[in-house]
Parts: C-alpha cells; sequence; structure tokens
C-alpha cells in the first residue's frame, strides 16, 4: 500500500512542475505589464529582469504558506487518506482550471482557485463525515470557513480600491505634467523619483521579503520598529540618484518601471509560491509523518495532527521551483497571450479591441455618459477647457509601439505596490492579480483612453476579466467537489483515471492553442510594419504580409475541402461538424487580420496607396469568400447528414472524388505560385487562370446534367441529395472562380511600383 502513495506523491509533485508552468503564464500579467505596454525596453530585458525577480523571490521565499497545511480544514479531523484525496483532487483540478483560463487569455486568481479549491473538496468529505458520525463531527470543526470568506471579502475590496486610486491618482497626475511630461520634471525628478522608488521598495520589504528565510524573527522587529528611518534614508537615496539621472538626461520613469517589474515579480514569487507548490509539499510532510508513525495503523485510521505545526522547506525545492518558473516566464506564449489582454484593455489608441459588447457594458457607458455631461454642466468654462488642455493626446510621448507612456505605466507600478504593501500589513488578503489589473484600467481610465469608439469594448473585457476571476471560485469549488467525491468512493482506480483525464486535457489543452497561434508569425510581421518607417521597405513587409496570409487562407481551405468530400461521402457527422467550427473560426481569423492589413495600408505611401488598395481588397474578399463559400457548402450538409436523409448516390461521389482531386491539384498550383512568385514577366499567371477556366467548364458541365436529373426525378426520397449536390457543385464552380479572380489580382496587386 506505501508504494501506492509514494506515487500518488511523486504525481503532486509533476502535477506542481505543470502547475508551475501554467502559474506563472497566468500571474505574468501582474509584473510585466506596465513595462510592457510602455515599452519601457525591450521585451527580452524586461523578461530578464522580471525573471531574476522571480527566481530571487522563490529561493528567499519559506515556500510554504499554511492555507496549504490547515487554512482551510482542520487536519487533525482528517485521516491520511483523506487528506492525500483532498490534495491529489486540489492538483487536478487546479491544473485544468487555470490552463483553460490561460488558453481563453483571461487573467485570474491563483490564491483564489487554491482557496476554493481545497474549500471544495473539504466540504464534500466533510459531509460525509458529518453524515457517517451522525452529526458528531460538525462542519464548523473541520472547516475554516473564516479564511474563505476573508479572501472573497479582500477581492471585492481590492477591486474597488485598486480601480479608484488607479484612476484618482492618475488623474491628479496627468494634471500636473499632461502628457508632454518630460521637460516638467527635468527638476524635480528627484522628488518624483525617490516617492517612488520609495514606495515600491516599501513594498518589496513589506510585501516581498516579509516571509523571506533570512528574516528572522529579530530583523522583523527592527524593520517594524524603525520603519519611518528606513523609508526616510531610502527617499533620500534614491531622490538624489534619480536627479542625477534626470540631469544626465535618462529617462527616470523608465527605471522607476523597471525598478517596479523587478519587485513585484519577487513579491509574487515569494508570496505566491504556495498556490504552486504548498499542495505537493503538505502532501509530501504528510507522507513522512504517516509513513515514520502511522503504517501499522493504517491510512485511513492515522489522523494528520502534524499539519497543524509549521513546515520547512528544503532550500533545494526553492531553487528548482525557480529554475522551473524563469524558465516557463522565458518560453511561455500563454504568458504573453494573457498580457496582451491587459495591454489592450488600458492601451491609449483605438487599436485591435479583443472583446465585443454586451448589453451591461453599453448600459455602463451609457450611464457614465449621462453622469459625465451633467459634471460637465456645473464645472466653469475656464475650468474646463484648463484640464482638457492638460489632457491633450496630441502631445502623448510615446515609444514605437507603446501602449501607454512611461508616466502611466509608472503609476501603474507605484499604487500596485502601495495598495498591496498596505493590504499586507492590514493583514488583508490583496491578490496581486486584481490589484496590477484593476489599477491598470483605473489609470486608462483617467487618461481618457476609453473613447467612445472604445469605451464599451474596455468596459465589456473588464466585466469578462472580473467575470472570470469569480467563475474561478464557482468553478473551482464545484469541480474539486465533484472529483474528491469521485476519488474517496472510487479510490485508487478512480484516482488514476481522473488523473489520467487531467494530463490528457493539458496536452488537448496545449495542442489546440498551438494551433490557435498561426497567425502569431504573421502578428511579429505585423508589428514590423507598424514600426517600420523607410517606404520601399514597408511596401515589401506589407506585400509579405498578404502573401503569407493569402498561402495560409488557401492551404486551410484546400484541407477542409478535402475532409469535406470525405466526410459528405461516408455521411460522417463528426468530421463535419468539426469542419463547420474550424471554417467560422477561420473567418473570424481573417476579419482580424484583414483590420490589420487596411492599417498597415494607412502607412503607405499615398501614391501606392492610390494604386494597390483596389487589387488589395478583391485579393482579400475573395481570399475570404473562399471561407464563406465552404461554410455555405459545410452548413447544408452538416443538416442533410443530422436529419440522417439519404446518402450521395455511388456515382455522384466518384464524381465528386474526381472534381474534388482536380480542384485540390489546382489549388496546390496557386499556393506555389503565389510562394514563389517573383515581379517579373516570368510570374504572368495566365497558365494557371486557363486550367481554372476549364475545371469551371467541367463543373458547369456537371451542374448542367444534375440539372436535367432534378427535372426528371420522380422520387422524393432522392430529391433532398440531389439539391443538396447540386448546392456542393455551385459551391465548388465559386470556389475555383474566387481562385481565378484572387490570382489575378494579386498578380496586379504585386506588380505595384
Amino acid at each position: 500500500m506505501e508504494w501506492i502513495y509514494i506515487g500518488i506523491i511523486a504525481f503532486l509533485f509533476f502535477l506542481a512542475i505543470s502547475d508551475l508552468i501554467v502559474g506563472v503564464s497566468n500571474d505574468a500579467v501582474n509584473f510585466l505589464n506596465s513595462a510592457v505596454g510602455a515599452k519601457s525596453a525591450s521585451f527580452r530585458t524586461i523578461i530578464v529582469i522580471a525573471a531574476i525577480g522571480v527566481f530571487a523571490g522563490a529561493t528567499m521565499s519559506n515556500g510554504m504558506m499554511e492555507i496549504a497545511r490547515h487554512g482551510i480544514y482542520q487536519p487533525q479531523f482528517f485521516s491520511f487518506e483523506e487528506i492525500i484525496c483532498i490534495m491529489l483532487a486540489v492538483m487536478v483540478t487546479d491544473v485544468i482550471i487555470l490552463d483553460a483560463f490561460n488558453s481563453m487569455g483571461l487573467p485570474t486568481s491563483t490564491t483564489v482557485s487554491l482557496v476554493f479549491e481545497l474549500l471544495g473538496g473539504t466540504v464534500a468529505l466533510a459531509l460525509l463525515k458529518n453524515i457517517s458520525s451522525d452529526g458528531a463531527l460538525t462542519f464548523s470543526q473541520m472547516i475554516n470557513s473564516e479564511k474563505a470568506l476573508t479572501v472573497v471579502l479582500g477581492i471585492f475590496l481590492s477591486i474597488a480600491l485598486a480601480f479608484f486610486f488607479g484612476a484618482l491618482v492618475q488623474y491628479i497626475t496627468r494634471l500636473l505634467f499632461t502628457f508632454n511630461y518630460r521637460h516638467k520634471v527635468k527638476w524635480a525628478a528627484g522628488i518624483i523619483g525617490g516617492i517612488a522608488v520609495t514606495a515600491i521598495l516599501y513594498f518589496m520589504v513589506i510585501k516581498g521579503l516579509k516571509d523571506a528565510s533570512f528574516m528572522t524573527a529579530d530583523l522583523k522587529m527592527y524593520i517594524k520598529e524603525n520603519t519611518g528611518s528606513i523609508l526616510l534614508l531610502f527617499f533620500v537615496v534614491s531622490g538624489i540618484i534619480m536627479q542625477i539621472l534626470a540631469l544626465l538626461k535618462v529617462n527616470i520613469f523608465k527605471v522607476i518601471v523597471l525598478i517596479g517589474t523587478f519587485a513585484l515579480a519577487m513579491a509574487f514569487a515569494g508570496n505566491d509560491l504556495v498556490n504552486f507548490i504548498g499542495i505537493p509539499l503538505a502532501g509530501y510532510s504528510a507522507f513522512q509523518d504517516w509513513s515514520a508513525n502511522g503504517v501499522a495503523i493504517g491510512a485511513d485510521n492515522y489522523m494528520m495532527e502534524s499539519l497543524m505545526g509549521p513546515a520547512k522547506t528544503p532550500l533545494l525545492f526553492l531553487i528548482a521551483a525557480g529554475a522551473i518558473m524563469v524558465l516557463s516566464l522565458i518560453t511561455s506564449k500563454k504568458a504573453k497571450n494573457v498580457i496582451k489582454t491587459s495591454v489592450n484593455l488600458s492601451r491609449q489608441d483605438n487599436s485591435d479591441e479583443m472583446f465585443g459588447t454586451s448589453a451591461i457594458a453599453r448600459r455602463i457607458v451609457t450611464i457614465s455618459n449621462s453622469i459625465a455631461c451633467s459634471i460637465q454642466k456645473i464645472i466653469p468654462e475656464k475650468v474646463s477647457r484648463f484640464i482638457d488642455s492638460r489632457f491633450n493626446k496630441d502631445e502623448v510621448i510615446l515609444e514605437n509601439g507603446a501602449a501607454f507612456d512611461q508616466l502611466r505605466a509608472a503609476v501603474n507600478l507605484v499604487i500596485a505596490s502601495l495598495l498591496i504593501a498596505l493590504g499586507t500589513s492590514l493583514k488583508l488578503p490583496l491578490s496581486t492579480t486584481f490589484v496590477t489589473f484593476m489599477v491598470a484600467m483605473g489609470t486608462s481610465l483617467a487618461d481618457r483612453a476609453w473613447g467612445r469608439e472604445s469605451a464599451v469594448f474596455r468596459v465589456t473585457g473588464m466585466i469578462s476579466v472580473i467575470g472570470g476571476w469569480f467563475l474561478t471560485a464557482i468553478a473551482a469549488f464545484i469541480l474539486c467537489f465533484i472529483v474528491t467525491m469521485a476519488m474517496h468512493f472510487g479510490s485508487f482506480i478512480v484516482m488514476f483515471l481522473l488523473s489520467a483525464v487531467a494530463i490528457a486535457i493539458i496536452i488537448r489543452s496545449n495542442i489546440k492553442y498551438a494551433k490557435e497561434n498561426k497567425e502569431e508569425k504573421r502578428d511579429s510581421l505585423y508589428q514590423q510594419i507598424m514600426e517600420c518607417k523607410e517606404p520601399q521597405l514597408l511596401w515589401e513587409l506589407v506585400c509579405r504580409h498578404i502573401r503569407e496570409n493569402v498561402i495560409g487562407n488557401l492551404k486551410e481551405v484546400e484541407n477542409m475541402y478535402g475532409l469535406f468530400t470525405e466526410a459528405f461521402k461516408k455521411q460522417n457527422r463528426r468530421t463535419m461538424k468539426k469542419l463547420s467550427a474550424s471554417v467560422n473560426e477561420q473567418i473570424r481569423i481573417n476579419k482580424n487580420i484583414r483590420k490589420k492589413e487596411i492599417r498597415a495600408f494607412m502607412k503607405l505611401s499615398p501614391g501606392i496607396t492610390a494604386q494597390a488598395n483596389t487589387w488589395f481588397h478583391i485579393t482579400s474578399n475573395h481570399s475570404v469568400e473562399l471561407l464563406y463559400g465552404l461554410r455555405r457548402s459545410f452548413d447544408p450538409c452538416l443538416e442533410h447528414i443530422e436529419n440522417n436523409f439519404n446518402p450521395l448516390p455511388a456515382d455522384k461521389a466518384e464524381e465528386l472524388d474526381r472534381l474534388g482531386s482536380t480542384l485540390d491539384s489546382i489549388y496546390k498550383k496557386v499556393i506555389n505560385y503565389i510562394s514563389s512568385y517573383q515581379v517579373n514577366e516570368s510570374s504572368d499567371p495566365t497558365a494557371i487562370i486557363k486550367e481554372i477556366s476549364h475545371f469551371k467548364s467541367q463543373v458547369t458541365e456537371k451542374i448542367e446534367e444534375n440539372i436535367k436529373g432534378l427535372t426528371s426525378e420522380k422520387n422524393d426520397n432522392n430529391l433532398n441529395i440531389n439539391i443538396l449536390y447540386q448546392t456542393v457543385l455551385q459551391e465548388t464552380y465559386q470556389q475555383a472562380d474566387n481562385l481565378k479572380h484572387l490570382i489575378r489580382a494579386f498578380y496586379r496587386l504585386m506588380n505595384v511600383s
């Protein structure tokens, strides 16, 4: 029996590694958002600074918070077997939930997920123990519900306070310094920089290092008794350094942002590490106690009073955890996606909006506009004009490709640091995720980044993210409750099966995520386009972007059409449903790419734009029309299959095979032509166009033959399939026609001089 528990503990550590990877992807937004959004340094530099902070925080952390040992449940009322059941259920649930949220690009709270998973698992077993003991063991004895309630209240408090103070401080800061702030802070850099750096360093000491392994009781007491003197020393030293840097024409706000990034990264690793490895370490500690003292008694009878005591984490575990977190931070694509969500919701301009609109968001914006208009009427006109002059966004100083300026990034980090430090000193469980995100939303609102064209999208996005946080709590509780019950009654067999399911979901999620990010290369190219200032190079990059998009689209259409013909012939409902979802997703991707390409065209010189604009739109329209044509084929065919109507007759199936094979050959030739295109006469597409025209003639003949068959058809049972086949033939003809127009327009576009 003991070897089974050894396997479970080993599996807990395996899941901890996965949790570390997924958790860092989720929480990277906490400390990277401001630096990345303001382009305070290159992404590589920012990652290196954050990575050093993460490693320092992880290795200096005690690696264990009491919530994982006895923060939610009272271990003295649970046996070793029950504790292991809860811990395995928590880890399985946690990996699934965090990976799901990361794949959607939504920040969530690892603290909330851990607390409510523990609560869900504990309630499940407490309910069974309460029933089996005829009420002798009560929920109040077995569950520390006060801790969960404190976390929930802390969430509400952190959301409100972070948004309010973020908006208030940013509004005052912008009134003082405007968007053209650099010349206004030159001689005040010492005071401004001193205050900002002191706030961040105070946060590092209070929040980041309070539980560090080297922080003895005497050292903590010394810091507490001499806080004022320490802060004054911080202010004087940092103020002098900042003033010197300003006189040397160094942008002090960049320095503040990078220091703040390091501080938040260190605090995150030092304090939130327990969210990832606390459960496995608690399980390991429980196993050590049971194997030493309770094997003879039995896992189901040995009570875990030992978990009531404090724990010490070996330094090796901390170093290993820090190394995994750093590696994950450097390599994670999901982290970039989560950062992108937060940055886009707080960006200064009206770029790509990641969220749609919602009725609640529209109502909030309407009410806010009404309130703003009412306030505007009260404010004297001179005051109103003065305020507007301080918020002149035409003067904004943005780094190339930045979402907002360095001033706002600095405010984000200083306010977030102060609020988290305040919450820590008051023993309120403020989440770094909630605070940093809501401060960013507040400062963007105060900066008038939410214009009439973007406000409803930003509010919808913010509601979606906040809703995601609370959904985390609900999902974590319910899912872990169910998983714990299943593991308790199914014992080791169910534990093994659910663990295998969790691994399968992680693998499937990563494969799916990789497929959904096929356009990442094109996104990188788009960034090059938006940052390019050389006209000729800009035109070459735009052409390359269009070419890669068209090639990618053609490959998708070719693949889907081939799968469709097979599924239609064999009445494969499952494949048809997948194809229907795939074509809709590809249409969505193309809409986003189309917007980017139009923005890219806006950067071109008027001469090139005038010549190329028409051919670009024709190329793009026919490329997307290929997808719409597939959808017009897929939808009726799927309905036909789901209704269990007659399958395609053998002669028509063979005919569709031949047409599909020819069309596939044409697709390959078009793709090869566009891929190897060179601007010269040998690249003339006349030969391919003739081949397409010949294919269209073949399809036309089949359409006419099928129409004759329809008019002479007397069997109603075959009428539906013949009408459907007519639709497929017509859409196949349209596919060829779109290819013909696409390749001709592409040729004209590439030859614009």
